[in-house]
């Protein structure tokens, strides 16, 4: 088998793995409120056991980094995907409390391993092209998401209860992408963690700028997550259905902005389409917050969407061009702050929002993601079409993702 083929087709089952997660995590958030009502857990709980599930996931991401000096990043997802989709199933499986304790631990246990060596894998391959394909990995993610959430919402529809509701897409996903990370491609021994080499002496001081910006991305994700239906419908009066197109807009808008923003990396640089992201998202949550009637705030939401979509995967890539000795350490550490970012969006937009208002809360996560713009050095020279010189070079010789097969 050429190199040419093995990266098409470990690219190609990266992908998938995306794809499945963003599955899996849609289908666990998109029905909390049966979670709640199956368990009988209460108003006052409830956060608890949402909070334990990032917590445990970023303490699984240290974890992961010091595991992938001994085995490879494929090892850790090929096991790690599969104890995710059989822990969304015991969400749904159980019938008092300690089980779905149980079942959210190992969910966030396994998730904080999935999505570290997803991401360490998404950028050894980035590196092994020799020009951006982060972008299209997340957008695999994306889709998943809208599609696990459209099978929540039927489930929902149709009063099935979380274990049938889970089954179908279990059953489906875990054989498929048990069989698709036999095509997993690791990098070269010296590009990571097997090379032995960690960040060195100042290395995480370098890296902090880069962690500053993945949690106020996660900051302003989470605000669209948690807040958009109920923004949309207390403070702009839309109806209740209403209230719940945002989200799906805000994904669809994800999915569309990672799926071509590759493109922008490779002919303008990383720098250049990441500072357009932000101000593409400030400018969304400005109008969301001076928003006369849901339709404007309907545009809103569709701006943050496209503006906070690219952010995300260049960050990552970002960390592995900074430490491309040690790019497994520097993802697992930045990976850590995708979880800060979650569980402190959402309780500080209600603090604010209880404390002044709602319109005004919108403009801490907007004032958050303009950080980015201070931090754009981090992320590759202005002129570079993917970010420092040897990766340009590396790419003349790397096979052409615009083409092939087993694309995402």
């Amino acid at each position: 088998m050429t190199d040419d083929v093995r990266l098409r087709r470990g690219r190609g089952a990266l992908g998938f793995s995306f794809f499945v997660q963003g599955v899996a995590f849609a289908l666990l958030v998109t029905r909390i409120p049966a979670i709640q009502d199956r368990y009988g857990i209460s108003d006052g709980l409830l956060p608890a056991f949402l909070a334990a599930v990032p917590v445990l996931a970023g303490a699984s991401s240290v974890a992961t980094e010091h595991l992938v000096k001994r085995v490879a990043p494929s090892v850790v997802l090929r096991w790690a995907q599969p104890l995710v989709l059989l822990s969304l199933l015991g969400v749904g499986a159980g019938g008092q409390m300690w089980h779905v304790a149980v079942a959210l631990g190992a969910f966030g246990l396994s998730v904080g391993a999935l999505d570290a060596s997803m991401n360490m894998l998404g950028v050894s391959l980035q590196r092994a092209y020799g020009r951006s394909i982060m972008l299209g990995f997340h957008a695999a993610y994306s889709l998943g998401g809208i599609l696990g959430a459209s099978a929540a919402w039927a489930g929902a529809h149709w009063e099935l209860n979380l274990f049938v509701s889970y089954l179908p897409a279990v059953a489906v996903l875990l054989p498929l992408a048990l069989r698709g990370s036999r095509r997993y491609v690791d990098g070269p021994a010296g590009q990571g963690e097997s090379g032995g080499k960690g960040l060195g002496a100042g290395g995480f001081k370098l890296l902090l700028p880069l962690c500053l910006v993945m949690a106020c991305a996660y900051i302003g994700d989470s605000t669209v997550a948690n807040w958009s239906a109920k923004y949309l419908q207390d403070v702009l009066g839309s109806s209740e259905q209403m209230a719940t197109v945002p989200y799906n807009v805000y994904m669809v808008t994800t999915l569309v902005g990672r799926a071509v923003g590759d493109l922008g990396v490779r002919r303008l640089g990383a720098a250049a389409v990441v500072r357009a992201g932000t101000l593409v998202a400030a400018a969304g949550f400005a109008v969301v917050a001076a928003a006369p009637g849901a339709w404007v705030g309907m545009l809103g939401f569709t701006l943050l969407g496209i503006g906070l979509c690219v952010i995300v995967p260049q960050t990552f890539a970002a960390a592995g061009r900074l430490f491309p000795g040690a790019s497994d350490t520097a993802v697992a550490r930045l990976n850590i702050f995708n979880y800060v970012g979650f569980l402190i969006g959402s309780p500080l937009v209600g603090a604010v929002g209880d404390a002044w208002s709602y319109r005004g809360a919108m403009l801490v996560p907007m004032a958050l993601v303009l950080v980015t713009l201070f931090q754009a050095r981090s992320f590759g020279s202005e002129g570079a079409r993917y970010g420092v010189r040897h990766e340009r070079r590396a790419g003349d010789r790397a096979v052409d993702v615009g083409r092939g097969g087993n694309e995402v």
